[in-house]
């Protein structure tokens, strides 16, 4: 039967593959996906995806279809009345497909390295911050003339639209890997040595980054939010990041920041304006701002924030922050006094 002479093939498998591009497509809008771009390199990248993707969709069907000639050839060929195909003919398209092979080739690799080219031309007037990669969680800091308005934030990075935003990354204990797809592919952190990245959001937005490179335990609750917001909002989140931490307002929160400062927290967290100065977790300085805790394992409420501060081990197993050994009363101190830190 001549199945593909009559191009039902082709009727059949068209629809179905232009239907599962569109359910794919409209499955990624709006979710963590590097097939939804939000700014100049996802784009890139994007675009160079679906290239190679359609390339190769369509090299898949011509061979599929040439493999179904193949074996009806096959068949006719033990039917004494069919003349068998003639040698000159096979070499012949053999060599057309390698000429198309060839050409195919040559075209990607051009695509591949404009991407490139692109992806990793340096931009101007780029905001500066610097990333550490930790287990497990981020540490943020903008830079600044003035040493009074360096800001460093965790987990959560806010960044105008519209501007190009570098990245300059290290690790300071294992290798890590800093990806956002909607906003830009993988870059490794690798302890010693600084590496650079640089992304751009083009529509306001929340986007969710994480680490993709294996660095332990607790690698898959190493995530991280990129707020893309307009330039007043920006500047208006800069300018409160600036800020020393707000002082309790009540004998609920008093108690709570006396808590914190006499035992083990100070000793690793800082609290801008106050004296607790620690550099081995995560600043708190301004945690209420922020939407999640424990870089993106949970959201950040009252409940969590509480689970959390009791035993984050039995949250997140294998971090370095003990149970606190607080009693009910002076949890509840302790989480009212973070939870004012906006």
């Amino acid at each position: 039967m001549k199945l593909w002479g009559k191009q039902k093939l082709w009727r059949n498998a068209l629809p179905v593959i232009c239907a599962a591009m569109l359910t794919l497509y409209s499955s990624c809008a709006g979710r963590q996906s590097a097939l939804d771009p939000a700014g100049p390199q996802s784009l890139r990248l994007s675009r160079m995806w679906w290239l190679m993707f359609w390339v190769c969709t369509v090299v898949f069907i011509l061979v599929m279809a040439a493999l179904c000639e193949a074996l009806r050839r096959a068949r006719s060929r033990a039917r004494p009345e069919v003349e068998p195909i003639a040698e000159r003919k096979i070499t012949k398209v053999i060599a057309g497909a390698l000429g198309i092979s060839a050409v195919i080739l040559f075209i990607l690799m051009i695509a591949d390295f404009m991407t490139g080219r692109a992806v990793y031309s340096q931009p101007q007037n780029a905001l500066q911050i610097k990333v550490y990669g930790r287990q497990w969680w981020w540490e943020f800091q903008y830079g600044d003339p003035q040493p009074s308005r360096r800001v460093t934030t965790a987990n959560e990075i806010h960044i105008p639209v519209g501007r190009p935003v570098m990245l300059q990354m290290t690790a300071r204990d294992v290798i890590h890997s800093l990806w956002v797809p909607n906003l830009h592919g993988k870059t490794d952190l690798m302890p010693g040595y600084q590496t650079t990245m640089w992304l751009q959001a083009d529509r306001p937005g929340t986007y969710r980054g994480q680490c993709a490179e294996y660095c332990g335990h607790q690698h898959a609750h190493m995530a991280f939010l990129v707020v893309a917001e307009s330039n007043e909002q920006f500047n208006a989140w800069f300018e409160n990041q600036c800020r020393a931490a707000h002082s309790p307002i009540d004998a609920s929160q008093q108690r709570g920041q006396q808590l914190f400062m006499t035992r083990g927290c100070v000793m690793c967290h800082q609290i801008r304006g106050t004296n607790a100065g620690g550099r081995l977790a995560p600043d708190l300085t301004h945690l209420a701002s922020r939407q999640t805790i424990a870089a993106g394992t949970l959201q950040n409420n009252h409940d969590n924030l509480g689970n959390w501060i009791a035993d984050s081990q039995h949250v997140k197993p294998g971090n370095r922050m003990p149970p606190s050994g607080l009693n009910g009363e002076d949890l509840q101190a302790i989480v009212s006094y973070l939870e004012n830190l906006k």
